[in-house]
């Protein structure tokens, strides 16, 4: 026995330690999903959460650890998103200020008369690549452009679900790909390869998955060739509906301009998005003073009614009442308090996540799939279902990435596979399959930006999901695998 005083004896997880979190996380997750529906994620599924992570605290102090490390594990998770919690309200008041200023508006307008319904969904998926490639960001770019897309697909009567789809792809392909994605200098960095290795490697899953994507995106395009003559008329009125309320002008589109800027120039993300909410809101008050009046309850513009009129958009969002439906459901977004909902959501993801990992429960869970791994194929599959099943139970990108990075080094070291190969399995599995879980960081987001819930979207996201199958099929036809000249000796295991 030990004496008293003595520091408690801190015991390893058995199997149903492991366990007793996921299926309640399982059986939580699923009934909410049943009770409510699609208002599941407005309260229900969070509160399920936060339960799950009260299971796992009670299993740690269960096996000997003190409430001191609970708490300690939870303050590490939240420290984690506190730049998510900032891009994530920056959006918010973003989607407003554009909304107000008319910057979506314009973006809706020239779109409308640009873009075709046939190409539609091809054509938002490779315009969301080019511009994810150029500022290295998918949440950014569903954030801006994505908005405005997703908005042109209602007034064109085209699916608004395939559009959200499509801009998923085409965002997350762009995010690969540049050397400017935070995921991907971190997917280079965790096995210590050089950055464009890892991008050329990408390039064997990426492009074939987006090529996949884009042609399946074409051919549903096509399928609405019929629809042609009633989009036609349902252009002229939505045209001529914002253009009677806002002064549509290519000046409107300043705000995106700078936001491209900021973020080629490197400017932390939730500084770019908030200066160009800002910035929107300063600008629409000289091209948009009615709309800032009536918005603002004033007759006439003054300085404090715009003041008044930009604050209320950053904070709770913009509302219009045109008396046109589609125009009105557009418009009236946005807002920091919009996406209260998602930051709860996610605090209660990665919490979990959090507690599985640092009290061994997820290691107890992989090891023996690592064991049972004996083909290279095998060990892809596992690979993937490690990060898959992270963005599940973690509910966070990064946490996805990072541990199956960490966890599987030395065993492909040991196996005679190069690096480059686990940076990229580890990106097509953790990264992009995150965006497809409605209560991961990045699956709350898009939903919660395109306005779109994630089960609806996610048989549309043909990139996100071509592209880890790809990869997978790699390890078992050991196509473009690289190989190291003699198998290296594994690294010893550090702890998490």
């Amino acid at each position: 026995m030990a004496e008293s005083g003595a520091p408690p004896t801190i015991r390893e997880p058995s199997l149903a330690d492991a366990l007793i979190p996921l299926l309640t996380l399982a059986v939580s997750i699923g009934g909410a999903l049943a009770l409510f529906g699609m208002q599941a994620l407005d309260g229900p599924i969070q509160t399920a959460l936060i339960v799950c992570c009260m299971v796992a605290a009670l299993i740690a102090l269960k096996n000997g650890h003190s409430w001191a490390s609970v708490q300690k594990a939870g303050q590490g998770a939240l420290a984690s998103i506190t730049s998510a919690i900032f891009i994530l309200l920056a959006v918010g008041a973003l989607i407003g200020t554009w909304n107000l200023s008319g910057t979506i508006p314009t973006l809706v307008y020239y779109g409308i008369q640009a873009l075709s319904p046939t190409w539609y969904y091809v054509a938002s998926a490779v315009i969301c690549g080019v511009i994810a490639l150029s500022i290295g960001s998918s949440w950014t770019t569903a954030g801006t452009i994505g908005v405005g897309l997703v908005g042109i697909a209602s007034m064109l009567e085209v699916s608004t679900a395939i559009t959200a789809g499509a801009v998923i792809s085409g965002a997350y392909l762009g995010d690969k790909l540049s050397p400017l994605s935070e995921t991907t200098i971190l997917s280079s960095q965790m096995v210590k390869v050089n950055v464009y290795t890892h991008i050329r490697n990408q390039f064997w899953t990426s492009v074939p998955a987006f090529l996949f994507a884009a042609v399946i995106f074409t051919l549903l395009g096509l399928g609405r060739v019929d629809a042609e003559g009633q989009t036609e008329l349902q252009k002229v009125v939505e045209l001529d509906s914002l253009n009677g309320i806002y002064r549509i002008t290519a000046w409107n589109l300043l705000p995106l301009l700078l936001l491209v800027v900021m973020s080629v120039r490197k400017f932390p993300a939730s500084i770019s998005l908030l200066l160009s909410a800002m910035f929107a809101g300063i600008l629409g008050a000289f091209m948009q003073p009615a709309v800032y009046a009536g918005f603002a309850g004033e007759e006439s513009l003054g300085i404090g009614g715009a003041v008044k009129a930009i604050w209320q958009a950053m904070a709770n969002g913009f509302r219009m009442e045109s008396g046109v439906a589609d125009v009105d459901q557009l418009l009236s977004r946005g807002g920091m308090s919009s996406m209260l909902h998602t930051l709860w959501l996610i605090m209660g993801a990665v919490t979990f996540g959090a507690l599985l990992d640092e009290f061994g429960l997820i290691k107890r869970l992989i090891n023996p799939l690592i064991y049972r791994a004996k083909t290279i194929g095998g060990l892809f599959l596992t690979v993937f279902a490690s990060a898959f099943g992270l963005n599940v139970v973690a509910g966070d990108q990064y946490i996805a990435l990072v541990l199956p990075t960490r966890i599987f080094r030395a065993e492909f070291a040991k196996r005679g596979l190069a690096p480059q190969n686990l940076s990229r399995l580890a990106a097509d599995c953790g990264t992009v399959t995150s965006p497809l879980v409605p209560w991961n960081s990045c699956g709350a987001f898009m939903a919660a930006v395109l306005g779109v819930p994630t089960l609806l979207y996610l048989p549309f996201c043909l990139f996100n999901i071509a592209s880890p199958a790809l990869s997978v099929l790699y390890g078992y036809t050991g196509f473009k695998l690289v190989k190291l000249d003699t198998p290296l000796s594994p690294e010893p295991e550090r702890e998490a």
